[in-house]
């Protein structure tokens, strides 16, 4: 079982920049890959980034690539995504989410279905 709360979101005009976090607990939280989500009104949940159990692996979308960067504390038990440049088609609810890897070396995933926990949101709002 993994509990994730997410935080950092509000509003923000285009071109600034804004910090997720998000704390975990009731797992250990070095055995899961962590990922970045995001879902806007009438759409479809998609990927962000994720990362894996150690840190030194990163997945990234194209339309975030340059802009975002994923990092993770398993000391502290936390995922962050920094949001640099931020436009309007950023506009979403943002969501961490945890998937079970079993291996160090294994893919980092990045289809939603390999995730199992997930948190409860941040809403990201960009303005023009």
């Amino acid at each position: 079982q993994v509990q994730l709360v997410e935080s950092g979101g509000g509003l923000m005009q285009a071109g600034g920049s804004l910090r997720l976090s998000c704390a975990a607990s009731g797992a250990t939280f070095s055995s899961y890959a962590m990922g970045w989500f995001r879902q806007a009104p009438g759409k479809e949940r998609e990927f962000v980034a994720a990362i894996s159990r150690g840190g030194g692996r990163t997945s990234y979308a194209d339309s975030v690539k340059g802009r975002f960067t994923i990092s993770r504390d398993n000391a502290k038990n936390t995922v962050s995504l920094q949001m640099n440049s931020l436009k309007p088609e950023d506009t979403a609810v943002y969501y961490c989410a945890a998937a079970r890897v079993g291996w160090s070396l294994a893919p980092v995933p990045v289809a939603l279905g390999s995730y199992l926990y997930w948190g409860q949101g941040t809403q990201v709002t960009v303005s023009s």
